[in-house]
């Protein structure tokens, strides 16, 4: 076995927490980006215009379900947060 074959199975248990984690992160986070959508709708619809706060929420909450799927398919090493800083909602 090779010492790079080695590492990853020693870390293998422990990112296979972390994916789960992230998994159950995954859902919450897509249930509080529906409750952002609908609220944001509200404002569109009572105001005429979106919230901008709200709009950089939604913004940032995709990037942290894009940084979730791309942790637990191996796409990438990095870790999402708590594990790191939230993404922004900058552009």
């Amino acid at each position: 076995m090779t010492n790079t074959a080695l590492a990853l199975t020693r870390k293998l248990p422990m990112r296979a927490l972390l994916m789960l984690l992230m998994c159950v992160a995954f859902q919450l986070a897509a249930w509080v980006l529906i409750a952002v959508a609908l609220l944001q709708l509200a404002f569109a619809v009572f105001s005429d215009e979106a919230n901008p706060r709200l709009q950089g929420l939604g913004r940032s909450l995709g990037r942290y379900l894009g940084q979730i799927a791309g942790f637990v398919t191996f796409a990438t090493e990095a870790a999402p947060f708590p594990f790191s800083d939230w993404p922004s909602s900058e552009a």
